[in-house]
């Protein structure tokens, strides 16, 4: 028994490097046509790195050629399923522009937005992917409204714009956190505010933006020169209001109404110094 296992051991190995020879000899010195035979047999055997090698190998031999069509479908899913998903997306999606009459169209273009879903990392890390994604669902949403993966796109998509809210909110808190080493900061944190509710209308962080927004702003206020807090206190008193007036019953309105009391304070001492100012330049002048 324990020959007849040896055995067939044997013969598996030498299959394997009879194999792996075969491979290597027609990667190295194969004609085209044997090297296309090849990336198609290592494709269909789920060897996809040894399929991409070839493929990179003959695609410019067969640029223009019927036989390219699926030579690039075949590319981009082998990257795929190797998990190379930022250059399976470019793939599929170089695919529905070489290929638009393709009946493998909707596949590569919904693949071309999954591979870039796939890719995009944590909300915390560079948003190119995510951002490729996004434009791509939204692409294949547009195009294709009637496909059977046209509820997965509208989930994919969602979860995508949910990520970059989330990415965009904690930039913006990030700026305000840091204000007090660079008072440049709470400008930058009122503005990324700002742009968080313009972009992302209807965000499940609306609520905080505004309250982030106000602390921003009414910091800003206290951390600047008399000279300055005029025009900055309106800036504050107008984020209190829109945080009223869209959240009536917030959960941050008590710490909201002390704030709104120390910019009233403050807009009362100001207006005090202005008048003054004011009476002294008049008595001079007489």
């Amino acid at each position: 028994m324990q020959k007849i296992k040896n055995l067939a051991y044997l013969l598996v190995l030498s299959l394997l490097l009879v194999s792996c020879g075969e491979y290597q000899k027609v990667l190295n010195k194969g004609t085209s046509e044997e090297q296309y035979k090849m990336a198609v047999k290592m494709y269909e055997s789920q060897k996809y790195s040894k399929a991409l090698r070839l493929f990179e190998k003959i695609q410019p031999s067969y640029r223009g050629k019927p036989q390219m069509e699926r030579i690039q479908f075949m590319t981009a899913q082998s990257n795929f399923n190797e998990k190379n998903y930022s250059t399976a997306g470019y793939y599929f999606d170089r695919f529905t522009k070489n290929y638009p009459k393709s009946s493998k169209k909707e596949e590569a273009a919904f693949l071309s937005a999954y591979s870039y879903k796939l890719a995009s990392p944590r909300f915390s890390i560079d948003p190119t992917d995510t951002n490729k994604a996004l434009e791509s669902f939204q692409s294949f949403i547009n195009t294709y409204p009637d496909s059977d993966k046209i509820e997965e796109a509208n989930k994919y998509y969602s979860e995508l714009r949910l990520k970059l809210e989330k990415k965009y909110f904690e930039i913006a808190k990030t700026y305000y956190r840091t204000a007090d080493y660079d008072l440049r900061n709470y400008k930058a944190a009122i503005q990324a505010f700002d742009n968080l509710l313009e972009d992302f209308l209807g965000t499940k962080y609306k609520e905080e933006a505004l309250y982030y927004r106000l602390k921003a702003a009414h910091d800003f206020v206290l951390k600047s020169t008399d000279r300055r807090k005029s025009e900055r206190i309106v800036v504050a008193v107008e984020a209190y209001e829109k945080l009223k007036k869209s959240f009536p019953e917030s959960q941050f309105m008590e710490d909201s109404n002390l704030m709104l009391a120390t910019l009233q304070t403050e807009k009362t001492r100001i207006d005090a110094l202005i008048a003054k100012q004011k009476e002294s330049e008049n008595l001079q002048k007489k």
